[in-house]
C-alpha cells in the first residue's frame, strides 16, 4: 500500500545564502510512504496523514539547513523512525529560482 502527501507548503529559512536563511522562502514537500495494507478500516491501522504533516513541519521548524539534501534526509529519517513504514521517499522543491522554475532533491530510505 502506498500513502502519499504531495505539495505540503512550508515557509523555511533554508539555503546557502545568508539572505535565504534571514528572509526565508517557500518550500514544497512531497512524501510517499510504503506501508503494510491495513487489516481494519480504522485510522489506527494505517498512517494518519496529519502525523506526516506534523513531522515534516517539525523538521522544517527545528533547524535551518544549508542543503536541500540535508533537509530531505532529516525528514525521511524522522518519518522512518516515527511511523510504521516499509519505505519512505521525500522530495523537497524550492520554487521561484531566478534561473529555473524550481530546484529540488529526493531522498529514499528503506
Amino acid at each position: 500500500m502506498i500513502v502519499e502527501v504531495h505539495g505540503l507548503e512550508l515557509f523555511g529559512r533554508h539555503g546557502v545564502g545568508d539572505d535565504e536563511r534571514r528572509d526565508g522562502q517557500t518550500f514544497l514537500v512531497d512524501v510517499t510512504l510504503d506501508i503494510a495494507e491495513p487489516k481494519e478500516d480504522e485510522i489506527e491501522a494505517t498512517i494518519d496523514y496529519r502525523s506526516v504533516r506534523d513531522i515534516v513541519r517539525s523538521i522544517n521548524d527545528s533547524e535551518s539547513y544549508q542543503l536541500l539534501e540535508t533537509f530531505a534526509a532529516k525528514i525521511a529519517d524522522a518519518l522512518n523512525t516515527e511511523l510504521r513504514v516499509q519505505r519512505v521517499r521525500v522530495s523537497v522543491r524550492k520554487p521561484g529560482i531566478a534561473w529555473a522554475e524550481w530546484t529540488g532533491v529526493t531522498c529514499e530510505r528503506p
